[in-house]
């Protein structure tokens, strides 16, 4: 089944008069990501998201969008959930949205690299133990913990953001470091 034309025309011609950029959620489309979550997040116009259903749209519904998003390769059902994914990693990046202002910044992909682990109490949980520096109240070791363990969650499991990292000397030696402990 593929969406007829007129009624997505109608809707997004209408919405249009309160809104100004088209998105259409699409697997055609570049692969959303931290970037453009910020660049949205930026925006001063109103968006429009187009999301088509099982086979998707009529192909002139795309003379509408301003552009094509798409989650990754794979297809769904229908576009409303990648929608919902992009409106929640953009909104989050508005500052006053978030709680604590500070905690975007934290998040992975921020500074291109995956999170550090998080933990809270109690300090042990079934033999699991909250690593000592975090415990140990000192700021400095706390922020050289957790950007090793940022390192580290990186190196393991998405190897590929390193390379577009610029890394720090510091950086380059809790690399180091990390190879040397070969827990990576």
């Amino acid at each position: 089944m593929v969406m007829k034309p007129e009624p997505v025309f109608e809707a997004v011609e209408a919405a249009r008069q309160v809104a100004g950029r088209v998105i259409l959620m699409s697997p055609q489309g570049p692969v959303f990501d931290h970037e453009k979550a910020l660049e949205l997040s930026k925006e001063t116009r109103k968006l429009i998201f187009i999301c088509g259903r099982y086979e998707g749209i009529d192909e002139r519904v795309r003379t509408l969008a301003d552009e094509e998003l798409s989650l990754g390769d794979f297809v769904l059902s229908g576009g409303e959930i990648a929608a919902a994914a992009v409106i929640e990693a953009a909104a989050r990046l508005i500052p006053g949205v978030l709680g604590d202002e500070e905690s975007a910044g934290l998040d992975s992909f921020y500074e291109g690299l995956l999170d550090y682990p998080h933990y809270t109490r109690p300090a042990q949980y079934r033999g699991m133990k909250v690593p000592e520096a975090l415990l140990s109240g000192n700021h400095a070791e706390i922020r050289r913990w957790r950007r090793k363990e940022a390192l580290r969650a990186t190196m393991k499991k998405r190897p590929d953001l390193l390379d577009k990292e610029a890394l720090t000397p510091e950086d380059r030696k809790l690399i180091e470091e990390l190879e040397k402990e070969r827990d990576i």
